[in-house]
């Protein structure tokens, strides 16, 4: 098995915040595993691609994701 690029794990994540978080904890890992390797600190998220795309929704995403290990920033924040 190849491992992930942040894109891929990314794109992982939304299909499973559209699939009512669905393995999320495992796309987290895999994502946070492709920023190490790519050396970067932070995920970039689309909010458009976002189930709940508004402010309460927003700081939820960044708050369990920080509680993984992942720190989450949003494009045109």
């Amino acid at each position: 098995m190849s491992e992930l690029t942040v894109a891929e794990a990314t794109d992982r994540i939304y299909q499973s915040l559209a699939d009512d978080n669905a393995d999320l904890d495992t796309h987290i890992s895999a994502l946070k595993a492709a920023l190490a390797r790519e050396g970067r600190q932070e995920a970039v998220f689309d909010p458009a691609k976002l189930a709940q795309n508004n402010r309460s929704g927003r700081k939820l995403m960044q708050a369990y994701f920080r509680q993984r290990g992942v720190t989450v920033k949003f494009e045109g924040a």
